[in-house]
């Protein structure tokens, strides 16, 4: 995993964290479009080397990108209209009137954005052969999710659990009636998402050329009222009714006397081991030709998950159960190859879990906010760090550093002042990075939020929140010469 330069020595890298709906547009939401490309110059200008991004599924309950209608399929949200313009697919006068937003409008966006891209599939050539030729490659998940998606419309966005006996259970004759019925609707979600990959792998063809590598992130678990389940409902411990058996979470904690209860279905293994792990496989294949490195959400679940009985009112009733372990690594041999991954095992302080991200080789998480509420031997302290983990302030869950240490408690306070040099840094947010910096992490990566010292209303997401997540977004004139220069001072002896 660990990469080496010319001389043998191993790497020392660094990035930043933003997802694309953060980024300045026109309409709303981030795109793929020139501020995407933007910010890949300020990575050069910087000199960081990565670039990590939250899921790029499609966004779910929240507007969030963790509770999505598909594991393989696009947020179509992100794909540019000014790119569409110039690719002719629609007239420049088709774009809407410019809006700018301080945080991220989805409803808006949304309203905005659907009616152009609607026109763009009308005009689009579906005798494109690089569209025929993704449409091959994808069918094993393009073809149930734009059906998936088409019925969701028709029912007026419904859960698939209501979805009329035939089309919930997929029998034959339903689908071919409805798929006969709505071709348009079918065809539009398979061409958006053509569209969207199309601009997606352009920026990331841009990326390459500027020395920028790309970290994407997959959620354990996928959201019930999906077309992965609606599709494979044999993949997950489903009951006949397509109603699951039990569903994910964590028990109750210190920080939650209920637990916390997340519904996702839980993965059928046995099943999942009779067929090699199909699914999972084509998952992992899907996701690597994305992104140079996966960091995978919620790791500890391959060693050991917490289940919960379907219709609980809280997590208080759950169990644990053991994870498939190094049986699931080994068997991925081949597919996996060299492809980089990095284990989010937060949480997941257990012997079971420690050893699994042993044995796989994966580097882990250190989070700087975790380092200075327990002793000196505290794992999250970089004194403690092994050279095989990635270093981060926070995560997309954590506030900003700034609000961190603006709520934190006297002993982190003390801690912090007796550990974080000075070092010619004024600034305790940029302190605390520059001593990431230094550490032996093989990564560090940055929130945006943080090399702007932004306080808690920057945060991107407060988990068991239900509003104002995921809104986050930078003011472009913010990436200046400046900010750049700090960026390349602090990470100097990196990259």
């Amino acid at each position: 995993m660990l990469l080496k330069g010319n001389d043998g020595k191993i790497l020392r890298e660094s990035g930043i964290l933003l997802h694309i709906s953060s980024l300045p547009s026109n309409y709303g939401i981030g795109s793929f479009g020139k501020a995407a490309y933007d910010f890949v110059d300020f990575l050069k200008k910087s000199r960081q080397r990565y670039w990590q991004m939250l899921p790029l599924c499609p966004i779910g309950e929240g507007n969030s990108p963790y509770k999505s209608v598909s594991a393989f399929a696009g947020e179509i949200l992100f794909i540019d209209l000014e790119l569409l313009a110039e690719d002719g697919l629609i007239d420049r006068e088709d774009l809407p009137e410019d809006f700018k937003t301080e945080k991220t409008d989805y409803r808006r966006a949304r309203a905005v954005k659907l009616p152009v891209l609607n026109k763009a599939a009308q005009n689009f050539d579906t005798g494109n052969p690089d569209y025929l030729r993704f449409k091959r490659k994808n069918s094993y998940w393009l073809d149930d999710y734009a059906v998936f998606m088409a019925i969701k419309d028709a029912c007026c966005g419904a859960d698939f659990l209501d979805f009329e006996e035939g089309l919930k259970y997929r029998l034959p004759g339903a689908i071919k009636e409805f798929n006969n019925s709505h071709r348009e609707q079918i065809r539009f979600y398979k061409i958006t998402q053509y569209l969207f990959y199309r601009q997606y792998l352009r920026l990331k063809e841009y990326a390459h050329k500027r020395g920028i590598r790309l970290i994407g992130d997959i959620p354990f678990y996928v959201s019930l009222d999906s077309a992965d389940v609606w599709g494979n409902p044999d993949a997950f411990k489903l009951g006949r009714d397509m109603t699951p058996v039990l569903v994910a979470g964590v028990p109750p904690d210190i920080f939650s006397k209920d637990g916390q209860l997340w519904g996702n279905p839980i993965y059928d293994w046995d099943y999942q081991k009779k067929t090699d792990f199909k699914w999972w496989r084509q998952r992992l294949v899907h996701n690597y030709e994305l992104f140079d490195v996966i960091r995978i959400d919620h790791f500890r679940a391959f060693a050991d998950y917490y289940t919960i009985p379907y219709g609980s009112q809280n997590a208080k009733s759950g169990t644990w159960e053991k994870g498939m372990g190094m049986a699931f690594w080994n068997s991925m041999g081949d597919t996996i190859g060299d492809m980089r991954i990095i284990a989010e095992d937060l949480g997941g302080e257990t012997p079971e879990v420690e050893k699994l991200v042993e044995d796989t080789g994966f580097p882990n998480m250190k989070i700087l906010q975790f380092a200075f509420s327990k002793t000196l031997q505290n794992k999250f302290l970089p004194k403690n760090y092994q050279k095989n983990c990635v270093c981060y302030t926070g995560t997309h869950d954590n506030d900003t550093t700034k609000g961190w240490l603006d709520s934190a408690t006297e002993k982190e306070k003390l801690l912090f002042g007796r550990l974080v040099p000075v070092d010619r840094i004024s600034s305790p947010v940029l302190r605390l990075i520059n001593y990431g910096m230094k550490s032996r992490a093989w990564l560090v990566i940055i929130p945006l939020q943080d090399y702007l010292e932004l306080g808690n209303e920057s945060r991107m997401n407060t988990p068991g929140t239900s509003k104002g997540n995921w809104e986050w977004r930078y003011d472009a004139e913010r990436l200046d010469d400046r900010l750049a220069g700090i960026i390349r001072q602090i990470s100097k002896g990196r990259n």
